[in-house]
């Protein structure tokens, strides 16, 4: 996922660093010429695309540029670079549940990941987690309300909320472009509305998602399984300064937040650098206590966005009803974005085919992709 958001900001933090990081392979799907020009920075062993029609395209621009990149194409291509020798740690952030194969397969050669990816966990979170575990790989996320629980959990974390005197744990949600509207307000909308986010710049899916709030469900459901915790001890709140990026409540009423700037190159280098902190000076403006500024927070209206409700009862149901979701939301937003659905049929059709779905427990890869 080099070319979208999360990769191009990944690549501007290692840029910095040069010393500390070396970029062995980049996956770019179709952005050729994007990607040629990352190749032509980064000098990577190997550039991966969609197929052999871009394949062709992405070495002709890469021989123009006597560039040594050698260029591999298709899922196999994924799942051999991540999965390579010399690799340490992947960044996984291709958007979709078609960043998941590739993912298991850093995972079972006990690589260090950066997970961006949803889907990873979403789609297969069961079975995901426990190749982690069994092969002694490493999950750091780079999703701004994950990395910010990692931060105020306790070192010595194992699972155990009990144990460690923790009720809950608290996701903060933009609230999207259509924060404050009730049900009835949100008929008619167009793509152009939705893709208009207040806080972050993602791509037009993740951005949607956003909009449906369905990006906060999927985020429940990745708590849950990063965490060890029960759906129903995870809450959402509306946070539109996008400041505090999620937080943690204990049982001795005290509630400890993570802050800072919505900038993802932050928890990207956080990741990167783990235990240590990453020096941005220059890079990132910290908050700045010296002027005044105020936060607000506000209750999740679950009747005019029910997407979180809804991806509570799916990781509820069984291991697979979560893949069911997802895959169900990619149809429906890939629908709206053509404009074949109304805005508000996303969520209405993703609950319709979760409700339809008989679920599987500890399932196959095969399993999760037949049922996708």
């Amino acid at each position: 996922g080099s070319t979208g958001s999360i990769g191009v900001n990944t690549l501007d933090v290692i840029s910095r660093h040069p010393e500390r990081f070396r970029v062995f392979a980049l996956a770019g799907h179709r952005q050729v010429e994007k990607l040629a020009a990352q190749c032509a920075q980064f000098a990577p062993e190997y550039a991966v695309v969609a197929d052999a029609e871009h394949a062709v395209r992405l070495e002709a621009l890469l021989k123009a540029q006597n560039s040594g990149t050698r260029v591999l194409h298709g899922a196999q291509a994924l799942i051999d670079v991540a999965s390579a020798g010399e690799v340490d740690g992947v960044m996984c952030a291709i958007v979709g549940a078609a960043g998941l194969p590739s993912a298991l397969a850093a995972a079972q050669k006990g690589k260090t990941i950066y997970l961006a990816n949803k889907e990873t966990l979403v789609v297969s979170g069961a079975l995901f987690m426990e190749t982690v575990r069994t092969n002694g790989a490493r999950v750091l996320p780079v999703d701004s309300e994950h990395n910010a629980i990692f931060q105020v959990l306790p070192h010595d974390y194992t699972g155990r909320l009990n144990g460690h005197g923790i009720r809950s744990i608290i996701l903060t949600a933009s609230g999207g472009p259509f924060r404050g509207r009730s049900r009835a307000e949100l008929t008619g909308i167009s793509a152009a509305a939705a893709l208009k986010h207040p806080t972050w710049d993602m791509g037009p899916v993740v951005t949607i998602n956003s909009s449906t709030l369905i990006n906060k469900g999927l985020e429940l459901i990745e708590a849950h399984l990063l965490f060890d915790v029960a759906p129903e001890r995870i809450d959402v709140v509306v946070h539109p300064q996008s400041v505090i990026h999620s937080m943690v409540e204990f049982t001795d009423g005290a509630t400890i937040a993570q802050a800072s700037p919505p900038d993802m190159r932050l928890p990207i280098a956080l990741g990167l650098t783990w235990p240590e902190r990453p020096d941005l000076s220059g890079l990132v403006a910290p908050n700045d206590w010296r002027e005044p500024v105020s936060w607000t927070f506000e209750p999740l209206d679950v009747a005019a966005f029910p997407a979180v409700d809804l991806a509570r009862s799916a990781v509820a149901a069984s291991d697979t009803h979560p893949a069911v979701l997802n895959a169900a939301n990619e149809q429906a937003v890939a629908a709206f974005l053509g404009g074949r659905i109304e805005w508000l049929d996303i969520v209405e059709i993703d609950a319709a085919v979760v409700g339809e779905h008989e679920g599987l427990s500890s399932p196959s890869l095969a399993d999760v992709l037949a049922v996708e």
